[in-house]
């Protein structure tokens, strides 16, 4: 039996709308979607912050990180910003940036020497983590590594409320496979707090932390952490 022209017509009208409505709804493959969550916190003052700003931006415009960014096989990253401080404030987060082209990488640089700093308070080092995780979740974007870049000068501080702190923030990276490394910004206060990130912050493969003895230094630091972090690397297989 043959089917009816209204099932035929059908039939092409169902197949006609999946064809259009399925580029819309994929995902851009890229190599590596990355937060930056950034520290915003009471104890970075408006020298500290500038110095932050200026090194994401000298960072972005150097020729080494732009080719890293076009290392991979789909030539392509993924990068947004989340600054946090204290647990109990709102966080502030930006729109995903995709690089592709030194223009790109220039576009980023501009964005994050301007970047606007709006929470204060305490250092909520897990809420920071968490939000940065979601901003992974439905955004468009499918790639084989996820990895939130955390920095800041100090320990988690303890809640006056109900929050999500480092420990259940890195429970939810470790259930959705995203990786967080960690910059360590060092002071008199407390020269261990590399170690401390070390055994609380990152986790995930390959996750690692890097040093700044100082604001000063942070340009130099995250120079060499975004490198590491963007920088596409074959996956040895020993099977």
């Amino acid at each position: 039996m043959r089917p009816s022209p209204f099932w035929r017509r059908s039939a092409s009208a169902i197949f006609l709308a999946a064809n259009l409505i399925s580029p819309a709804l994929a995902d851009e493959i890229v190599d590596l979607e990355l937060v930056l969550a950034i520290d915003a916190s009471s104890s970075v003052d408006d020298d500290e912050w500038e110095l932050q700003r200026q090194g994401y931006a000298e960072a972005f415009r150097d020729p080494e990180i732009q080719r890293a960014i076009i290392s991979g096989p789909k030539k392509r990253v993924a990068i947004a910003v989340v600054v946090w401080a204290d647990a109990s404030a709102p966080r502030w987060d930006s729109e995903w940036f995709v690089l592709a082209a030194p223009a790109d990488g220039e576009r980023l640089a501009n964005f994050m020497a301007a970047l606007p700093r709006i929470p204060i308070g305490g250092t909520g080092i897990g809420m920071g983590v968490a939000s940065a995780i979601r901003k992974l979740d439905r955004n468009g974007l499918t790639a084989s590594r996820q990895v939130v870049d955390v920095s800041g000068d100090g320990r988690e501080t303890p809640p006056r409320e109900t929050v999500v702190l480092i420990p259940m923030a890195n429970a939810l990276a470790r259930a959705r496979g995203v990786t967080i490394n960690g910059l360590a910004i060092l002071s008199t206060d407390d020269l261990s707090l590399a170690t401390w990130y070390r055994d609380n912050v990152i986790t995930g493969p390959g996750s690692f932390v890097i040093t700044a003895a100082d604001y000063r230094a942070f340009g130099e630091a995250i120079h060499k952490k975004l490198l590491k972090e963007i920088e596409h690397r074959e996956r040895v297989s020993f099977r």
